[in-house]
């Protein structure tokens, strides 16, 4: 996830994943609120993951996996770890490739 205290003068500089300060997902210039209640987080990411388990269906994707991920990962910890392990290994791959 790319942080904007990294990169304190780009103001366009995208961040991916939650902005805990605003409780919304950040996805580059998408920014989508979540609700506050905790039960209603955890049912939209379970929802979203069943969802997305059954993309091979019109109207539902694969992609509603990771983005139901991402909403659980601001309650559960085994999903927070997994998403924060996910982006470190991505940034070095990415790295790498530099």
């Amino acid at each position: 996830m790319t942080d904007q205290r990294t990169n304190p003068g780009k103001q366009g500089a995208r961040r991916f994943g939650i902005d805990h300060s605003t409780g919304h997902i950040v996805m580059g210039p998408t920014r989508i609120p979540l609700p506050r209640s905790r039960a209603a987080r955890m049912s939209i990411g379970g929802l979203l993951v069943i969802g997305g388990c059954l993309g091979f269906l019109p109207i539902l994707g694969f992609w509603m996996i990771p983005l139901g991920f991402v909403v659980l990962s601001h309650d559960l910890h085994a999903a927070r770890r997994m998403r924060r392990r996910f982006s470190v290994w991505w940034e070095k791959r990415r790295k790498s490739r530099l």
